[in-house]
């Protein structure tokens, strides 16, 4: 997903878990969290954020020109550059720290810590690869058992021990809650791997497909402070009412969790409805190449080599407007405080203290490839989403921290 070095130069929190198997939107437990750092220096993020994005475009690059019930939940980590969940493997369960991608479908371990076998493991026998563009990992598929948080476990899930793994530091590997049918071609001999939702499913442990995602920002390296609920939503973590709207059917964001959304700045359209997707994976809030020098322009933003990101001056920052998503008939704006990266957090990405950032940047592609925007990260952290797979569709919400003006 993410370069070494870049990794290593950003702060890596271990994460606080919660879970119980009933219904959570009533009940919810929070366990103590732990933290480590590795070090400080410049992790260019827009670079990561990139070779993710080529690699989610060309995994599907043919395919470009024609093609509330029972949850449980379990605690995400902020990290300023992914989120991460601890995720118990085997019986008796090791920890390990996964990755939370929804734009991949493959659990897998062994990038840092070595895969613990217990009684509970079996290999297939079958090889497993899988590539994000900044980093890769292949192996042998196994069948364990899986613990999410305390009281989700699964019993006999496909899992990847790697072998070899390129470009993860400081995490041990990615817990895949992407559509499944990015699990194709993933293992050898086998078309498609059920993902974890898949056999929570299956497994009767939740009744519906479906993970509500909340995170919320952060201005401070050690904070746990997002939940993923499998199975349902938690109404706790959100404001008002769910938005849901189709997934798209335009590739390759058809591929993902792909939507429709328009975007304006203020009162000037920025872009008109177009196809894009919603990705953990991804840390930057990512549109076309034609929108995005409009909303430059409209902000006076100017480049900054050393982040890779744009920076507006104290007086251009008071000037802001706020930038207004159509998703699903409804309006979501990003604030003024939204569109920045904390200012707290600066040096962690190689930039100057005293500067302001925006957290938009240019996806590099005209409108029109199919995949136009990436609401990362810095857009989830502001809404509460659902992706579900059982009624194929997407929704989101808002929630105490659309309007936070901590960054």
């Amino acid at each position: 997903m993410f370069p070494k070095a870049a990794l290593t130069s950003v702060l890596l929190l271990a994460m606080s878990v919660a879970a119980t198997p009933v219904a959570v939107r009533d009940t919810l437990v929070t366990l103590p969290f732990a933290k480590q750092i590795n070090s400080t220096g410049s992790g260019h993020i827009v670079q990561q954020d990139r070779a993710r994005v080529q690699q989610l475009v060309a995994k599907y690059s043919t395919a470009s020109s024609g093609l509330q019930a029972d949850a449980a939940s379990i605690s995400v980590t902020n990290q300023a550059v992914s989120y991460v969940a601890s995720v118990g493997v085997g019986s008796p369960a090791t920890q390990y720290s996964l990755i939370v991608d929804t734009g991949s479908s493959n659990t897998w371990i062994g990038a840092d810590k070595t895969y613990a076998k217990t009684t509970t493991s079996t290999s297939t026998g079958k090889s497993v690869s899988v590539s994000y563009g900044s980093g890769s990992f292949s192996g042998t598929e196994y069948t364990d058992t899986v613990t999410l948080g305390t009281g989700l476990v699964i019993t006999k899930q496909s899992i990847g021990v790697a072998s070899r793994a390129t470009g993860f530091s400081g995490v041990d590997g990615i817990l895949g809650i992407g559509p499944v049918d990015l699990t194709e071609d993933t293992v050898s001999g086998t078309s498609t791997v059920p993902t974890v939702t898949d056999n929570l499913l299956t497994q009767g442990t939740i009744s519906s497909k479906v993970v509500g995602v909340s995170f919320a920002p952060t201005t401070s390296e050690s904070t746990a402070n997002g939940e993923l609920t499998f199975g349902g939503t938690d109404s706790s973590k959100y404001t008002g009412s769910i938005t849901y709207t189709s997934l798209t059917g335009t590739s390759p964001a058809s591929a993902y969790w792909g939507i429709n959304q328009a975007l304006t700045y203020g009162s000037t359209t920025i872009s008109a409805s177009t196809a894009g997707i919603v990705d953990t994976g991804t840390t930057l809030l990512y549109i076309a190449s034609d929108a995005f020098s409009k909303y430059a322009k409209a902000t006076g933003a100017v480049y900054d080599s050393s982040t890779g990101l744009y920076s507006i001056t104290s007086a251009q920052y008071s000037a802001l407007q706020t930038l207004n998503f159509s998703i699903g008939g409804a309006t979501f704006g990003l604030t003024a405080n939204a569109q920045i990266w904390p200012r707290s957090l600066n040096t962690y990405i190689g930039g100057s203290s005293s500067k302001i950032y925006l957290i938009v940047n240019d996806i590099g592609t005209n409108t029109g490839e199919g995949l136009d925007f990436i609401d990362g990260q810095v857009f989830l952290e502001r809404f509460y989403t659902v992706f579900d797979s059982t009624n194929n569709r997407f929704g989101i919400a808002t929630t105490s921290s659309t309007t936070a003006t901590s960054n």
